[in-house]
């Protein structure tokens, strides 16, 4: 078993014991997401991002948890394996971002070209 499905099995775990999944369906795990992407966003509100990380990086690590916790309850409801997605998406950018267009351009795409 891979450490990622180690990692799922004990998110699995936590929530069954809790007997949460009847609250996890994918809208709601959507918004949950973006909730908590947004408390991980205010800790750099009217900071610099060295005084952001500086001042709150505990706080980073556990909004960044809570959106990696998330993400995987999402996939597990709709089926995704973790792996193959984030290997095709990485296909995917890599056709749209060619190196020898994009290395060291912080240009969108469309912009590439």
């Amino acid at each position: 078993m891979s450490e990622l499905e180690q990692l799922k099995k004990k998110i699995l775990q936590f929530r069954d014991e809790r007997n949460w999944q009847q609250f996890h369906n994918p809208k709601d795990l959507a918004l949950s997401l973006s909730l908590e992407a947004s408390e991980l966003l205010e800790l750099f509100q009217w900071k610099s991002s060295e005084e952001a990380v500086e001042k709150n990086l505990d706080k980073m690590k556990d909004e960044l948890a809570d959106i990696l916790i998330y993400s995987i309850l999402f996939a597990n409801e709709l089926k995704f394996d973790l792996e193959e997605i984030i290997v095709d998406k990485l296909k995917k950018n890599n056709e749209k971002y060619p190196v020898e267009l994009s290395k060291n351009n912080k240009q969108k795409y469309s912009e590439l070209l």
